[in-house]
């Protein structure tokens, strides 16, 4: 009940200064004992095998981190925690990766509509248990073929479980999901926001 509470706590104190100091975006990255990061675009450990992010943060509209972070409250008393795999998106990520990989199937086109990760509206996630176990899901993140599919019950009973556990954890919190990534979430309210093109501030 403490640990809850101390949680509870840190996170209140950072998201009211972080929605007063860097609105319209919150940088998540300093609860370090809230969430696990794992920023596949800040590595190679990606699809398209590049580094598209100078570092590993994560930002969000204050809204959908305010939501996130009750998303993670909920799944800590089930004994889990969010594994954060990407969250806002630059724009000049998104144009980085049409280059290489001009796929809209895979890629959000950018001189289009643009992706709802470049609104701070969307993130991709997994689960771990609070020990550090990581959540089997039956596919990797950007794994795109019809395993990675919700509406996919062909797959282990405990992955099917995994998966249902995490959509409606986060369904609880007003996000939504897509068909063909298990991993995608979308905030319920992204057709409101802007596409931003902001850069991510690294070292601080």
């Amino acid at each position: 009940m403490m640990k809850n509470f101390l949680f509870l706590f840190i996170c209140g104190i950072f998201f009211a200064n972080a929605q007063s100091e860097k609105a319209p975006l919150v940088k998540l990255d300093t609860l370090k004992d809230g969430f696990t990061y794992d920023i596949r675009y800040a590595s190679t450990n990606n699809f398209l095998k590049e580094a598209f992010y100078d570092c590993a943060a994560c930002y969000l509209r204050p809204e959908v981190a305010e939501a996130l972070k009750e998303a993670n409250h909920y799944f800590c008393e089930k004994g889990y925690r969010i594994v954060l795999f990407d969250c806002y998106r630059p724009v000049s990520a998104q144009k980085k990766m049409w280059a290489v990989y001009p796929n809209p199937q895979y890629v959000a086109n950018p001189y289009t509509s643009g992706s709802v990760h470049n609104r701070g509206a969307a993130v991709d996630i997994s689960l771990e248990k609070l020990d550090g176990t990581p959540v089997d899901m039956g596919t990797d993140h950007d794994f795109f073929g019809r395993e990675a599919h919700i509406d996919n019950t062909d797959l282990p009973e405990k992955v099917l479980k995994n998966r249902e556990l995490l959509q409606e954890g986060m369904i609880r919190f007003g996000f939504e999901t897509i068909r063909t990534e298990w991993w995608h979430f979308n905030y319920k309210k992204n057709y409101s926001f802007d596409i931003i093109d902001f850069d991510f501030e690294c070292g601080k």
